[in-house]
C-alpha cells in the first residue's frame, strides 16, 4: 500500500462508523408559545422596530432562527413612521395583524390592510410605511435555510418567487367556499393554502415553505396528526382554542405565535362560540420536494 503524503488537505479529514454518521445528536425543536414578544409588538408605547422570534440557543444555532430552516418576527411601525428592512432570505412572507400601511421596494409598491398577506422575493431592499394607525406585521423567512448552508440569497431579478398580494377579501373568499365543502375524511382541515402563479406547480408560496390559513368551527376538534413539516402558528381569531401536542394543552392566545415541533402528534381545539382561524408556515415545500411529508393520522 503507497504511503500517504500529509498535506494540511488530509489533515481536515475525519472520518466515522456508520453509527456515529447517522447518530447525529441534535436539540428537539421545543415547542413554544411566544407571548412576551406579542405583548411587545402590540404595546402601544413600543418604538417602531423588529421583534424576532429566536430560538437558536435552545436549537444550538450560531445564527438567529425559530426553527432549524425558519425565522419569524413581528415588525411594530407607529402611526406615520417607516421601517426599513433588507433580509438575506430567498423569499419573505408578510402578514397584517392590525393597520394598514404601503410596502415599497425599487419602483414597486403593495398597499396592504389588516387581514391581508403578501410576499416579496428576498434580499430586497423594502421600506413600510404606517397609515394614520399603528401598524403591526407579522413577517417569516427562511433566512436560517440559507445561514445552515451559508448561500447568499438570490438577487431580485432570479429569485424563486415573485412579489404576490393577498388581499383579505380575497382571503375570506377562498376560505368560506372550502368551509361549505361537504366534511371528507381524508381533509385534514378546511384551510385555504396561498400560493403564486410562479409556483403554481408547487403550490406552495416559496419552494421550501407553504402559507395556510387554517379555520376551526366553534365546538369543533382537528383529527390528531402527524408531519415532518415544523408548523410556526400565527393565531388570527379564536376564543377557548388549544392545541394538544403530544399529550400537553397548549392554549391558544390572538396574535401569539407558537411552534408544533416536527413529527409530533397534535391536535386542534375550538371550545368557543366562534370560527378560529390561524396562519400556518411549514418548511412543507422542502419535504414535499424531498418527498418526506409523513402526514399520517392518529
Amino acid at each position: 500500500m503507497a504511503t500517504t503524503v500529509e498535506t494540511r488537505y488530509t489533515r481536515r479529514a475525519r472520518y466515522y462508523s456508520s453509527l456515529d454518521g447517522f447518530n447525529v445528536k441534535s436539540p428537539r425543536v421545543p415547542a413554544h408559545v411566544f407571548l412576551p414578544e406579542r405583548d411587545c409588538a402590540l404595546d402601544p408605547t413600543a418604538p417602531t422596530g423588529l421583534i424576532p422570534l429566536d430560538q437558536s440557543g435552545p436549537l444550538a444555532l450560531d445564527f438567529p432562527a425559530t426553527t432549524p430552516l425558519i425565522l419569524a418576527r413581528y415588525a411594530r411601525i407607529r402611526a406615520g413612521e417607516r421601517l426599513a428592512t433588507r433580509f438575506a432570505a430567498s423569499g419573505q412572507i408578510y402578514y397584517a395583524i392590525a393597520g394598514g400601511g404601503e410596502t415599497r421596494w425599487g419602483d414597486e409598491a403593495i398597499a396592504w390592510d389588516e387581514g391581508d398577506a403578501f410576499c416579496l422575493p428576498g434580499d430586497v431592499a423594502a421600506v413600510h410605511a404606517a397609515g394614520a394607525r399603528d401598524c403591526v406585521l407579522w413577517i417569516v423567512t427562511n433566512e436560517p435555510e440559507l445561514a445552515f448552508e451559508r448561500a447568499a440569497p438570490p438577487a431580485p431579478d432570479t429569485a424563486p418567487i415573485e412579489a404576490v398580494h393577498y388581499p383579505v377579501d380575497e382571503i375570506r373568499r377562498h376560505l368560506e367556499a372550502i368551509l361549505r365543502l361537504p366534511p371528507m375524511p381524508a381533509m385534514p382541515g378546511k384551510a385555504v393554502n396561498l400560493g403564486s402563479q410562479v409556483l403554481e406547480r408547487q403550490r406552495t408560496v416559496m419552494p421550501s415553505l407553504t402559507l395556510a390559513l387554517n379555520s376551526l368551527p366553534p365546538g369543533e376538534a382537528q383529527r390528531a396528526h402527524r408531519h415532518n413539516a415544523v408548523a410556526v402558528t400565527l393565531v388570527v381569531q379564536g376564543d377557548r382554542c388549544y392545541s394538544m401536542v403530544d399529550g400537553t394543552r397548549v392554549d391558544w392566545h390572538r396574535h401569539a405565535a407558537m411552534i408544533t415541533p416536527p413529527g409530533d402528534l397534535h391536535s386542534h381545539h375550538n371550545e368557543g362560540d366562534g370560527l378560529a382561524l390561524f396562519l400556518i408556515v411549514q418548511d412543507g415545500g422542502l419535504h414535499y420536494h424531498c418527498r418526506t411529508m409523513g402526514f399520517s393520522y392518529k
